[in-house]
């Protein structure tokens, strides 16, 4: 067995299972290696989980609840895997059945072999998603890795397999190869202005936010400059308010952004205060945004409530591997772009937003209102970056567009959340697209947004899910 490279390295690039002039060696063989007859393969351990894709994004769940941290970085990891799975099933496809019914996001080998192995699907699409999320997480994750290949495989992950050779190395290098240095390793940290309306810490002595006390605390600064998975920029459907009012003095100014203020006080406070007695909250909108929330560490986040969706949803229909294949990378690629698409907003405008509690706060409305938005030790507290727009509904809108145009909208569902205060673990939708507005609504619901938030994010999502649908997989038949 080959001794595994220094963690170091081996998140920078996939595993290597041979010498590399052996592998030159065996790739020059090509269709000689595989025209001998293969040694006998045991069968697959019985598993719980039958779908290698949902099986690998149910990895990729876990991985979210241990690494912990802002939501956007793992729909690149989602994105990189579910499109380089898809890349790998298309490749078994084209090889052994016929063809492909969908286009390539990169590109389908139709590599060398004169049998189909045992399991050749399987070991296809997992010996793939491995080195991508190894190439990812190999820094803290490399044990938990290899104990999820085992768990599947009932192998050792170095142990050589000749579908490396033909086709897996292929499918994980063109995908890494693709993202590198795409600007996700951008760490310049965030300077912004301290002019009222803009964004700042809300590290009030009741409040108080310990991961959040200096502008440079701020979360993903440059992450609107990443190079998109299928738009042209992240500026590509970026909406105009309220940046279309140039400056903050204006913005204050404006009756518009008085009654948004208004609006998140009576709804999103956690209590009733002196200057704000009434909460116009109902119960349900209570129970929705605990429900949507997954904002701390330990849950699966909001990028991993909308993947498990999927996964229910899939199970629903019914769908083989290869439509799954499909439909994850759909989605994920969506969820990637909007992450990418929502932190310009966030930062690439002349509106960095404060958030609801400084706006009330500080405009003088309620030296005492709070959000209800709470971290895990039960402290009030607000996402550490400027409120404009919504993330967790522009996901949920670029989601929901993915989903309703791979199915149709008027689908009846139940979802599940991670979040330990919510009052129930699932919730019915009759449709994506009321699922997506329930989630941008909840964080108005929560204290921590405006209503434009939600409503700028359902239009932003919905055209990120639009043009990947129509630009990206398409449809061949």
């Amino acid at each position: 067995m080959q001794t595994s490279a220094p963690r170091s390295v081996r998140r920078r690039r996939f595993r290597a299972r041979l010498p590399l002039a052996l592998v030159a060696a065996l790739a020059t063989a090509g269709t000689l290696l595989v025209a001998a007859p293969a040694p006998a393969r045991a069968a697959l351990p019985p598993q719980t989980i039958k779908d290698p894709v949902h099986y690998w994004n149910d990895v990729l769940i876990q991985l979210i609840r241990r690494e912990g941290g802002g939501p956007v970085p793992f729909t690149r990891a989602a994105a990189m895997m579910n499109a380089a799975i898809y890349d790998a099933d298309s490749s078994y496809q084209l090889k052994w059945k016929g063809g492909i019914s969908s286009a390539p996001y990169i590109h389908a080998e139709k590599y060398a072999g004169l049998f189909e192995g045992p399991d050749e699907e399987e070991r296809v699409i997992g010996r793939t998603a491995y080195n991508v999320l190894l190439s990812l997480y190999g820094d803290t994750q490399a044990d938990f890795l290899d104990a999820r290949f085992r768990q599947r495989f009932g192998t050792e992950p170095t142990e050589f397999d000749v579908l490396d050779v033909t086709v897996v190395n292929t499918m994980v290098t063109q995908m890494l190869d693709a993202r590198n240095l795409d600007g996700s390793e951008n760490k310049r940290p965030y300077q912004g202005t301290l002019e009222p309306g803009a964004w700042r810490p809300t590290n009030y002595p009741d409040m108080n936010d310990p991961d959040c006390q200096l502008q440079s605390d701020a979360v993903d600064p440059n992450w609107g400059k990443v190079k998109p998975f299928a738009l042209t920029s992240g500026s590509q459907f970026r909406p105009s308010t309220p940046g279309v009012y140039g400056t903050y003095a204006k913005l204050l100014a404006s009756d518009a952004y008085r009654d948004q203020v208004d609006a998140v006080r009576r709804i999103g406070a956690e209590a009733p205060t002196t200057a704000t007695p009434v909460i116009t909250r109902t119960v349900d909108q209570e129970a929705a945004a605990w429900f949507w929330a997954n904002d701390n560490d330990g849950t699966y986040k909001p990028p991993g409530q909308l993947l498990q969706a999927t996964r229910d949803v899939s199970a629903q229909f019914n769908l083989n591997t290869y439509q799954n294949s499909r439909l994850f990378a759909l989605v994920s690629i969506a969820l990637a772009d909007a992450g990418i698409a929502v932190r310009d907003v966030k930062y690439g405008t002349p509106i960095d937003l404060w958030r609801p509690v400084s706006a009330i706060r500080e405009g003088g409305l309620d030296s005492e209102w709070k959000p209800l938005l709470k971290n895990s030790n039960g402290a009030n507290i607000n996402p550490c970056f400027p409120a404009w727009t919504s993330g967790h509904a522009t996901f949920g809108a670029a989601w929901a567009g993915i989903m309703k145009r791979y199915f149709r909208d008027g689908v009846a569902f139940d979802m599940t959340t991670d979040d330990p205060r919510s009052p129930v673990h699932t919730r019915h939708f009759t449709s994506f697209s009321a699922a997506a507005r329930e989630n941008a609504y909840s964080r108005v619901w929560l204290g921590v947004h405006f209503p434009w938030d939600a409503e700028d994010a359902l239009t932003l999502g919905e055209k990120i899910a639009d043009h990947v649908f129509t630009t990206r997989l398409v449809d061949l038949t």
